[in-house]
């Protein structure tokens, strides 16, 4: 395989990025629910050339028993990317990095989740990187996230998370591969979207006070349009819309479902006994 090449700029002339987008333009994202019929919850997630499928099962018993938590259940993550997920074949055994992003990912999620609805009990999230093209922590929170609502977990709300970077001195959203590589720096992010709480805030590289101060709003408003794109795909697997020809007597029940739906999905303010 030929070694490779670094593109000669990352930010164009016109202030376009190597793949076409402006610096705030996040790439295609395609959210599917319920791609695994085995599992309890699974969601899919296509971000640019990034393609991620996640598997939740559980609440169920937890083993080794030595883990066990007596006020909440354990949260276990596993993120694993597939061999031939990267240009050169990946090592089978699990990785330093790979570790460190499945706790990432645990600690990004918990907030959002009743733990403490299942004491003693194990809810396992199995996330499977099948293309890697950048931001695939991220993109994993995003599908992983709606794998657990997908599995009827109970949940504060859905996670959405993106990363702001810097590439050749100018701040953008959602990398791709190569900002990834050569760039100079990113501030991967996850929020809980009613509060505007931070579940996840990481920095690699090089930022001043002020383009932190300015990353952080970028990241922020883009977690919002994802957040919009998942509540998007629940609907679409658990809303059953009237076909064609089929009597319209039912839309209001449909209208009410879909108003519900909205509120289980963290339309609603969170409980104020929660503080």
């Amino acid at each position: 395989m030929s070694p490779e090449k670094r593109p000669d700029f990352l930010i164009s002339a016109e202030g376009l990025r190597v793949d076409g987008r402006r610096p705030d333009e996040l790439r295609p994202i395609e959210l599917k629910v319920g791609v695994l019929k085995q599992a309890d919850g699974s969601a899919s997630i296509r971000q640019g050339k990034t393609y991620i499928i996640a598997g939740v099962y559980g609440p169920r018993e937890l083993h080794p028993r030595h883990l066990t938590l007596n006020d909440r259940a354990y949260l276990r993550v596993v993120y694993r990317m597939a061999t031939f997920s990267v240009p050169d074949r990946k090592r089978p055994a699990p990785s330093r990095r790979e570790k460190e992003i499945s706790m990432v990912v645990a600690n990004a999620l918990a907030p959002s989740i009743f733990l403490e609805e299942f004491p003693k009990a194990v809810i396992d999230v199995f996330i499977q990187v099948i293309q890697a093209d950048g931001g695939t922590r991220c993109a994993a929170i995003n599908a992983a996230s709606l794998a657990l609502a997908d599995a009827g977990i109970p949940m504060r709300s859905l996670i959405p998370a993106v990363a702001v970077g810097k590439a050749d001195g100018k701040l953008v959203v959602d990398l791709g591969d190569e900002e990834d590589k050569y760039g100079q720096g990113d501030v991967p992010m996850a929020i809980i979207p009613q509060t505007g709480d931070l579940t996840l805030l990481q920095q690699d590289g090089s930022f001043t006070r002020e383009e932190l101060m300015e990353a952080i709003p970028m990241g922020i408003s883009a977690c919002n349009y994802i957040h919009e794109l998942q509540k998007e795909a629940l609907k679409r697997a658990y809303v059953r819309r009237p076909e064609d020809g089929e009597d319209d007597e039912d839309d209001d029940s449909y209208d009410d479902y879909e108003d519900d739906l909205e509120t289980d999905l963290g339309e609603a303010d969170l409980m104020e006994d929660e503080d």
